[in-house]
C-alpha cells in the first residue's frame, strides 16, 4: 500500500482530523469510576449493627387510626362512627389482618377514662396491637380545629 502525496501546500500543511483517541479514554475512565462508585451510593455505607435483646423489625404495615375529639366524637380514618360502631369500623378498616398497628390519638381536652374506654374496648373484642398518638416534646401542637387528621 503506498502512501499518495496531498493536495496542495505539501508537507507541513495542518490536519484537520480530530484525534478522537484521547476522548475515548477519558471516556472509559469515567465508565469504570462510575461502575464502581455507583453501587456505594445506593447502598450506603457498610456498618456492623449493636445487637438488642429487645429490638423488633418495623412494622412497615398502614395503621389503622381511631380520633376522639374535643366534642367526644369519634373517627376511624376520616369516618366519623358511633361508639357502638367503633369495633366493626376497625375490623372493616383492617380487613381480617389484626397484626395491623391501631393509633388512638385523644385531644389534649378530652378525659383519659375516655381514650382508656375506647382502647378497652378494643382490648376486649381481641386487638390488642394498640399505641397512643402525642406529639413530641418541643414539637408545635396539631390544629385542634380538625379531629380527623
Amino acid at each position: 500500500m503506498a502512501i499518495t502525496p496531498r493536495r496542495g501546500g505539501g508537507l507541513y500543511e495542518p490536519l484537520a482530523d480530530i484525534n478522537v483517541t484521547p476522548f475515548v479514554d477519558v471516556m472509559l475512565v469515567l465508565l469504570i469510576v462510575f461502575m464502581i462508585t455507583a453501587p456505594m451510593l445506593a447502598a450506603g455505607m457498610r456498618v456492623e449493627l449493636p445487637q438488642a435483646k429487645t429490638a423488633q423489625p418495623l412494622d412497615p404495615k398502614e395503621p389503622v387510626i381511631i380520633t376522639l375529639g374535643k366534642d367526644r366524637t369519634l373517627f376511624v380514618g376520616r369516618e366519623q362512627v358511633s361508639r357502638g360502631a367503633l369495633v366493626s369500623a376497625v375490623r372493616a378498616k383492617l380487613g381480617g389482618d389484626t397484626n395491623r398497628p391501631i393509633y388512638v390519638r385523644g385531644d389534649r381536652a378530652v378525659a383519659y377514662g375516655d381514650v382508656v374506654g375506647i382502647m378497652d374496648q378494643l382490648a376486649l373484642n381481641g386487638l390488642s396491637k394498640i399505641s397512643l398518638v402525642a406529639n413530641a416534646s418541643g414539637a408545635a401542637p396539631a390544629d385542634d380545629a380538625d379531629p380527623r387528621r
